[in-house]
């Protein structure tokens, strides 16, 4: 049984050492039927973009082990391989840890990222083709700093032209033009703007990427992958080579993510088919071009954890393994407008929004504008349908992202009330007071600020969980109160269980999602369960001696709250 390669992106490593392989060789063949001088490929982050770039560097390389390829989709073109494979010197970095809190910091990481990329070739050194002062040039791309530390020391002119006049070199040693392979291009500008050198690593780029990519006859090729498609203007100037394939573009659409055949091929590979309805609902809703795409990273980690325990339930893969700060900052700028269009798209509705996929990282939190497009391209988002030129209706593409709208939202609104704490203490006393009537007028007050669910494709438990989050997130504020969510208590399980140990005072809070504008039948339903599965048991055995007890129908942005009689 094959291992999942969770993490891994070592093309080789898969190859060899016993890792499931979703081919997608096909890249290579669509790559050199379809040649360009310079390719960008913009994907999100964890679609496979660095294992298809590792990839490419095998293929390609010097070296190459052919047996590596066989069985795959490129091994059955002759032509290609013949020609292709195995005949060039390749450069390949990836830029995706170049990050400090300052530029010395992020220059010194960029020098050792093309530093220990010149030492895979220090044959150079020792060339008879190459020229004393070409040795020399080539020296300075490895000069270090302490033994054993590996600190390279380049200037900035160094740098600057490093990839160029590695790719020189390597053209005059083998009589080759060499293949370049930047992977993860936009992460030092991203880095750089969220520490505030910005316009230094905009600079630093330009010049590097300028260099090596405009005009460079030592060039056969290059190919770049990142989240963003930053603006010629501000990286690429003067580039008139550069091609670039978006989530938006046609060709080359299914080689990043995982299709629903091949999903398919691997639940069965491991005996899981009766799980890909659960594996569709979370993690599938991508759209790449026409094609409908999952998210591997999702696929891989939820396929491993099913291995060992069939019954595991689908986990956030995707959306924890990065910060998700643009969806907070979406919230802090959104206004009314905004926020009903979240509203939209948590209840599984289409927003109509025009795309820019040429953005600066300095621009993208401008606006809510620019926020639209950043989700877009970074895979909160996805298209349904083209609406116009440039022009699309965007969707939340599965149970994953729908889930982090809903708790960054909660999160968000909580964060908001909590600094009016005069008007959240009034609300929280209401419920000891027993004042049904006064938290039934805060309690819509709070829900009119923030969104409501009621898309009829949710379960009504998970509308009834999202009210349920809102509640127990404002009476979280009081500090004296001890608060029991979904706890055991009597035969079943209550919402809210509110211990006042001060006053001997136990609380008990079941809510309802109305499905019809009658919120009173609700709320009696909910009372009504509350002293059929006696939830009030584990508050009287914990000796509380006062009991009250609150029934709550929800229904989009209104509510209705009655209490039992004592």
């Amino acid at each position: 049984m094959l291992k999942l390669p969770i993490g891994i992106e070592d093309f080789e490593e898969i190859r060899t050492e016993g890792f499931y392989y979703v081919d997608k060789t096909g890249l290579i063949t669509e790559l050199l039927n379809n040649w360009s001088k310079v390719i960008l490929f913009t994907r999100p982050r964890r679609f496979g973009k660095s294992l298809n770039m590792n990839t490419l560097k095998y293929f390609f390389s010097y070296g190459c082990d052919p047996k590596l390829f066989d069985g795959l989709a490129i091994s059955r073109e002759t032509e290609l391989c013949e020609k292709y494979m195995g005949k060039f010197p390749v450069i390949s970095i990836t830029l995706k840890n170049v990050e400090a809190r300052d530029y010395k910091g992020a220059f010194a990481n960029l020098c050792t990222v093309i530093g220990r990329e010149a030492l895979r070739f220090r044959f150079l050194l020792e060339s008879e083709r190459l020229s004393e002062e070409e040795k020399q040039q080539y020296a300075r791309l490895i000069t270090v700093g302490e033994a054993g530390q590996q600190m390279f020391l380049m200037t900035e002119d160094v740098l600057t032209s490093s990839l160029q006049t590695l790719s020189s070199l390597l053209y005059r040693h083998f009589g080759q033009k060499a293949i370049l392979l930047i992977d993860e291009y936009d992460v030092p500008l991203d880095k750089a703007r969220q520490h505030g050198y910005y316009d230094e690593m905009v600079d630093l780029i330009r010049a590097l990427l300028g260099q090596v990519l405009k005009t460079n006859e030592s060039l056969y090729f290059a190919v770049l992958t990142g989240c963003l498609r930053i603006a010629k203007e501000s990286i690429f100037t003067g580039l008139n080579n550069l091609r670039v394939m978006s989530i938006t573009n046609l060709q080359f659409d299914e080689h990043f993510g995982f299709s629903d055949d091949e999903v398919k091929a691997m639940l069965k590979y491991y005996g899981l088919e009766c799980k890909y309805e659960r594996m569709k609902e979370w993690y599938d809703g991508y759209r790449f071009g026409d094609s409908d795409v999952y998210c591997p990273w999702d696929v891989i980690n939820y396929v491993s954890q099913l291995r060992f325990d069939v019954n595991a339930r689908p986990r956030a893969f995707w959306i924890n393994s990065s910060g998700n700060s643009i969806i907070r900052t979406l919230l802090q700028k959104a206004d009314h407008q905004t926020m009903d269009d979240l509203e939209q798209l948590v209840n599984g509705l289409p927003v109509i929004k025009k795309i820019s996929e040429e953005l600066t990282y300095r621009e993208l939190y401008d606006s809510t504008d620019h926020l639209w497009s950043v989700l877009f391209t970074t895979g909160y988002l996805t298209k349904r349908k083209e609406i116009d030129l440039d022009t699309y209706e965007l969707v939340i593409p599965n149970q994953e992202i729908r889930i982090l709208f809903t708790e960054q939202i909660l999160s968000w609104f909580q964060e908001k009330v909590r600094k009016d704490a005069i008007t959240l203490d009034a609300f929280c006393e209401a419920f000891p007071a027993g004042d049904p009537v006064k938290i039934e007028c805060m309690f819509c007050s709070y829900l009119k600020q923030t969104i409501s669910i009621h898309d009829t494709a949710v379960r009504k438990e998970k509308k009834e969980n999202f009210y349920h989050g809102i509640l127990l997130g404002l009476l979280s504020h009081r500090e004296d109160w001890i608060l029991r969510s979904s706890a055991e208590s009597g035969s079943g399980y209550s919402d809210i269980l509110v211990k006042i140990k001060d006053i001997s005072m136990g609380i008990v809070i079941e809510l309802k999602y109305s499905e019809s504008r009658n919120l009173e039948t609700a709320c009696r339903h909910a009372l009504e369960q509350i002293e059929e599965k006696n939830y009030a048991d584990r508050l009287i055995d914990d000796g509380m001696t006062t009991i009250l007890k609150y029934g709550i129908a929800c229904r989009r942005n209104t509510c209705m709250v009655q209490m039992a009689d004592m």
